[in-house]
């Protein structure tokens, strides 16, 4: 899935007595839940081999088959004595963050196994909140696309289990462009098309959000900019790969190529733009192929998709997706290792795919049923092979602002795209701060 806002801000006015009563439950909870941990030692070390019932946390499962309670229940069928149970969080990510971090910093042992989106699993496994995935706790992840790995690595260490995966695809009009671009001078190369048929060229998700660090990033990372180094903390966009990367987006925004009004655009702006015909070519996820194909979309069986375009060849899509790991407050964690295990498996991942949510399994992507049914496939295992997941940085929200702050400036026109980079970098600089 693509990623949501991770940060959230409340306010409310509450009656005294009942503000008196929280606080009173909340200190009790915290007590319990730090006794329960052991604050003594390092929590990542304790608790290795218990085993027994665990609990599962991950956002709301909108999936039509219900794909996340049909694997807790082939789990539990097989394990009468570790059963799981699905503790199932809203569908908006902030609440989701929210509610884990509650958990993790008061050490509470009641989360086992949570569900992590891509980009939080950096700052989790550098708070100390999650189990690394090292000696006794290794996991096989050869069977598994290796940006999907990477997603859940940090510092040189493998922290979580990619539980399921998503890329980027570009959607064209196949009716007007038989053969999709490799490469983004290929694709503006064909921009005349679209005005000669009085629509937009491109679009994507440009409006100052998650979505613009996303499309920012997909450009400078397909000219081989990089954000921040392998410690996660230090800056590493400003340079000239960074800055023709930008500038592919901006240069296309002014002369029109990208129509005016995709810096206002999100996902579902973007998917009406091209389902009603607006549109030669759009960014997008997998799961707006639906829409595209349906009765009433006016591109139905005119449109393909393809990987994003790169420099030279198959663009960077960014990675969504979740990423499974143990807390390291855990009493269970032998049966939560076992139960990542169980995630990535080739019976699970089938399950995961035919919910229509991307596998992190190469092998699922081949399968002639599942192609079948989700035709853009084929298209997305290549987006994913080549993907580069967020900047891996305990403070993603911080640096995630920078980058979408100031390539929303240079679009506008109110940066260079010198300065856009140049304050990239010092955002990402001062972001831990």
């Amino acid at each position: 899935m693509a990623l949501k806002k991770v940060t959230s801000l409340r306010s409310s006015l509450v009656p005294r007595a009942a503000l008196a009563a929280a606080s009173v439950a909340l200190l009790t909870a915290t007590f319990t839940s730090a006794c329960s941990s052991d604050n003594g030692g390092n929590p990542s070390s304790q608790n290795l081999t218990g085993r027994g019932p665990i609990t599962y946390v991950e956002g709301k499962d909108t999936t039509e088959t219900g794909a996340v309670k049909q694997l807790i229940e082939r789990w539990n069928a097989s394990h009468p004595d570790e059963q799981v149970t699905f503790k199932e969080q809203s569908n908006d990510a902030s609440q989701q963050y929210d509610d884990l971090v509650e958990h993790m910093r008061s050490k509470q042992s009641t989360y086992d196994v949570v569900a992590l989106d891509v980009p939080w699993t950096a700052e989790f496994a550098a708070k100390g909140w999650i189990q690394p995935l090292k000696d006794t706790f290794n996991i096989d992840t050869s069977a598994l696309l290796s940006p999907t790995v990477a997603s859940a690595t940090y510092n040189n260490t493998l922290y979580a289990a990619p539980r399921n995966t998503n890329g980027g695809l570009l959607f064209y009009r196949k009716d007007l462009v038989p053969n999709p671009p490799k490469t983004w001078s290929e694709m503006l190369a064909q921009c005349p098309i679209a005005k000669q048929n009085n629509i937009g060229c491109y679009a994507g998700q440009l409006a100052p959000y998650e979505g613009l660090t996303v499309n920012a990033a997909e450009a400078i990372n397909a000219y081989g900019g990089t954000f921040v180094g392998a410690d996660g903390k230090t800056p590493t966009v400003n340079t000239a790969q960074a800055r023709a990367g930008l500038k592919v987006l901006v240069d296309a925004y002014k002369n029109g190529d990208i129509p005016k009004e995709a810096i206002t655009f999100k996902e579902p702006e973007s998917a009406n733009a091209f389902n009603t015909g607006k549109l030669l070519f759009m960014r997008n996820w997998p799961s707006t192929f639906g829409d595209a194909g349906g009765e009433s979309s006016a591109v139905k069986d005119k449109f393909g998709v393809a990987p994003l375009p790169g420099e030279n060849g198959v663009g960077a899509s960014t990675l969504g997706g979740y990423n499974a790991a143990i807390s390291a407050f855990s009493k269970n964690k032998a049966t939560a290792l076992d139960f990542l295990r169980y995630l990535i498996s080739e019976d699970a991942q089938h399950i995961v795919a035919a919910g229509a949510l991307p596998s992190v399994r190469a092998s699922m992507y081949d399968d002639p049923a599942l192609i079948a049914k989700m035709p853009y496939l084929p298209a997305l295992k290549d987006s994913i092979a080549n993907a580069v997941p967020r900047p891996v940085t305990p403070f993603y929200p911080a640096v995630s602002k920078a980058i979408q702050d100031n390539a929303y400036a240079a679009l506008n026109g109110t940066k260079s795209v010198d300065d856009a980079i140049t304050g990239m970098q010092k955002g990402i600089e001062t972001a831990g701060s």
